[in-house]
């Protein structure tokens, strides 16, 4: 393969080349100023630039979350738009945004699927649909790359969980994977190609992320055509040789310079060639020569872009419920304000995308602007320290609710539910929430629930209440935004990204999330979603695509471009939608599709195709939607390669997975005839979508081989991969480590989950050298074999060369 660099590479010494492979602290990439090559700034994203601070007197500072920056709705958020355009142009701002801060990659998006309701990061990730997270990953990745600024997006592949995010085993048969998985990648990077791709932690079938061939090599470049380079997560590295011929070019953050010169000494030894070291290290340099050219002296203007961060929280709201046009409200009535986050907005989640908003607005002083007649009052307190009886919030509550025109609740899931590093233990609300919920309906039968939160909740109350508006958790303009729409100045058009259970035990992954401390088996497989409802029929709070308007659409005249086609044509699909109420809006029309009679298992519909259509009081438009061989397809693992079943598929049209409008079929032939997997005698449950309780013989047959371990070996010494937690039982000082932590870290928390959960390798990685590889070793004496006095003679050894290296850690975090 040619090199584009070859020039600048020959110039380089095997030690330099080594170097570019890992950071050069913990947000830089390495340089070599000596031929030309910089160092680039990564920094966290994605609904806003999360970039170190500096020391400043500066009000709105924080050396914590980082200099202040715009905060747009986060992706929970955004995918509840259904706008690739939109999108596009928040990608575009934040690429501005890039610029100004001489950021080169933006860590994001992420589109990890939303296996379970559960997984603390959801917030951060788009659907439960890959098409959808797909479409709206790529449509973000263009819209920042436009502008000169590399994305990365996350985290690849199957982390759909935060517990034990960095050990633990991700157990998912081939289908499945390519299906639902991996599909959203793949679609980004064939619409998009973004300049990185960042592996995660876990493992993926056995072989870490970082370090797995198949996954980065194979999949990746060979199937999917990916062209930039692969970065670690941070401090993902497991060992840095297997990592590089697996084909992932960047570890970040710096650990040290051990990394660096065990990959010279490989290329010295023969296991890596010179030829294969230099074409890793002409996409190193590519990235840094393409970040080179976008920036300079660049700026953007903040109140501009904060109107952005507004217009497009206002798109991403979704209203559940509306009964008897309750909303939108007069301006001129009496409004009882109720709870603390119409103050005190949840606005985004915890964890690295933790932004540092420029302002923050609050639906309160928003109303009060605009001469809206309120009375306030908290409902319950957000803040722990706070000894009031819940009684007391509850009856002021309910005084201030009985005395208005209307009551609008403010509640949701609060900070502590919502994390990287944890997942959530329930689908429940905070319970003062809930009986906040209760005694305002029994007062005022106009009760408006604005529910904050990026991720499915259970609602007890939904019945009871006429209007819930789901606000999400929609940036630093959310607050104003809910108030555009309670009262009529936007329409809502959000529909969900994601389907709305009922109850946890209705969730397809519930018997097998999180797993154990090994391993996590995705035994449910293609079955994620709307795909299981439908399949086993299991009633939903709310289904995925739906949200309401403030007007009505019809639907019409369904044309099919054809009604008998081969694979490797296209279908034109397209219809007719009419906005038939007074207020002018927009509705999402979704496309499905059905294989009517098909051998191998199939969900009864999937997403395949969308679009948002703005229409005015009383207009009429037609939407015009193509589908490919991909429509029809499944991933037949027998041959590797994508098939499609002849016969007859229906195309269903929608304004949700469960409010289809129009249907039609079409029969489809395949170009190459392959045997079509018939797995009814050794996996029924999959054909039959009672797939809650899998039995192992036909999870094993859908794998393909026999389920690995689910238990630690007790007799295998512990490692740089192994954790505290993995310690507990293996020696005294392990269980003795893990008390004492439980004493003083909540394990629910993001520090408890980091602290107990972390590998050994995280300390040394994520510490840039400041805990090293020998006092790593002794902690293992420590853990291992309970000898704690050389274990802790081998740890003081480094404390001196520890402190010395103290500073550059704390320089560059």
């Amino acid at each position: 393969m040619a090199l584009q660099y070859a020039d600048l590479i020959q110039k380089m010494t095997l030690e330099e080349k080594a170097s570019l492979c890992s950071g050069h602290d913990f947000w830089h990439s390495e340089g070599v100023p000596r031929v030309g090559i910089p160092s680039v700034m990564l920094t966290d994203g994605p609904h806003g630039i999360r970039k170190r601070a500096e020391k400043t007197s500066e009000k709105g500072h924080s050396v914590l979350k980082g200099a202040p920056a715009i905060c747009y709705p986060t992706a929970s958020a955004t995918a509840c738009s259904w706008d690739p355009e939109m999108i596009y142009q928040m990608g575009q701002a934040l690429g501005d945004e890039c610029r100004k801060e001489q950021v080169s990659v933006l860590l994001g998006p992420g589109v990890n699927i939303k296996r379970s309701p559960l997984c603390g990061r959801n917030f951060e990730y788009f659907s439960e649909d890959p098409v959808l997270a797909g479409e709206l990953a790529a449509a973000f990745i263009n819209g920042v790359q436009s502008k000169g600024i590399g994305t990365s997006i996350k985290h690849y592949a199957a982390n759909n969980q935060e517990t034990r995010r960095m050990t633990v085993n991700a157990v998912v048969d081939e289908r499945t994977l390519r299906e639902i998985y991996l599909a959203p990648f793949e679609i980004a990077v064939k619409k998009a190609q973004p300049w990185t791709v960042m592996c995660a932690y876990n493992r993926l079938n056995g072989v870490y992320c970082a370090e797995n061939k198949w996954l980065l090599t194979d999949v990746l470049r060979g199937d999917f055509g990916f062209k930039g380079l692969v970065v670690t997560d941070w401090g993902a590295e497991n060992d840095r040789v297997e990592g590089l011929l697996a084909g992932q070019e960047l570890e970040m953050p710096f650990s040290g310079g051990a990394n660096d010169r065990a990959i010279a000494q490989a290329v010295r030894d023969g296991r890596i060639s010179e030829d294969f070291l230099n074409q890793m290290v002409d996409r190193l340099i590519d990235l840094a020569k393409k970040s080179e050219k976008a920036l300079g002296n660049e700026t953007y203007d903040p109140e501009e872009h904060h109107a952005l961060a507004r217009k497009i929280a206002g798109q991403c709201m979704v209203l559940l419920k509306n009964d008897g046009g309750l909303l939108p409200l007069k301006k001129n009535k009496r409004i009882a304000v109720i709870g603390e986050m119409a103050k005190k907005p949840r606005y985004q989640g915890a964890g690295s995308s933790l932004i540092n908003p420029i302002r923050l607005d609050c639906a309160y002083d928003t109303m009060v602007q605009e001469g809206i007649s309120v009375e306030y009052a908290p409902g319950y307190s957000t803040d722990r320290k706070d000894k009031t009886p819940d009684d007391a919030y509850l009856a002021e509550a309910v005084a201030k609710a009985k005395s208005a025109d209307a009551a609008i609740l403010f509640i949701g899931l609060t900070d502590e539910y919502e994390t990287e590093g944890c997942d959530r233990r329930h689908m429940q609300l905070p319970p003062l929430h809930n009986q906040l919920v209760e005694a305002v309906t029994k007062a005022n039968p106009n009760v408006i629930v604005v529910l904050a939160g990026g991720a499915a909740v259970e609602l007890p109350w939904a019945d009871e209440v006429p209007a819930i508006l789901h606000s999400h958790l929609c940036g630093q303009a959310g607050g104003s935004a809910v108030v555009d729409i309670l009262f009529g100045d936007v329409n809502p058009c959000g529909k969900l990204a994601e389907t709305y259970p009922i109850a946890l035990s209705d969730v397809p992954s519930a018997n097998y999330f999180p797993g154990t401390a090994v391993s996590v088996e995705y035994r449910e497989g293609i079955y994620v979603g709307y795909r299981y409802y439908d399949k086993a029929g299991v009633p939903v709070r709310f289904p995925f695509g739906y949200g309401l308007s403030y007007t009505s659409f019809a639907y019409s005249d369904l044309v099919l471009s054809t009604s008998s086609m081969k694979d490797t044509d296209t279908l034109t699909v397209s219809f007719n939608v009419k906005n038939t109420g007074e207020v002018d809006g927009a509705e999402i029309a979704q496309v499905y599709v059905a294989d009517v009679d098909s051998t191998i298992y199939r969900a009864p519909k999937e997403l395949k195709a969308f679009q948002k259509v703005f229409l005015k009081a009383g207009e009429e438009k037609t939407v015009t939607l193509t589908l490919d061989k991909r429509a029809f397809a499944y991933y037949n693992t027998q041959c590797g390669d994508w098939q499609v079943e002849r016969g007859e598929f229906r195309i269903l049209v929608g304004a949700s997975s469960r409010d289809i409008r129009l249907e039609g079929g079409v029969e489809v032939q395949p170009s190459t005839e392959a045997v079509c997997p018939d797995d009814r005698a050794i996996a029924p449950s999959y054909y039959s979508g009672d797939i809650t309780h899998v039995p192992d013989s036909e999870f094993e047959a859908v794998l393909g081989h026999a389920i690995p371990p689910s238990e630690r070996d007790p007799s295998q010494p512990l490692t740089y991969t192994s954790t505290f937690e993995d310690a507990k039982d293996v020696s005294k000082w392990g269980g003795r480590i893990n008390r004492l932590m439980g004493k003083f870290i909540d394990p629910d928390s993001m520090a408890g989950g980091i602290a107990v959960q972390s590998p050994v390798k995280l300390f040394i990685a994520d510490s840039m050298g400041v805990f090293s590889p020998d006092m790593a070793d002794g902690l293992l004496l420590i853990l291992n074999e309970d000898r704690f006095a050389k274990g802790m003679g081998k740890i003081l050894k480094g404390v001196p060369g520890a402190l010395k290296r103290l500073p550059n850690l704390i320089k560059s975090l």
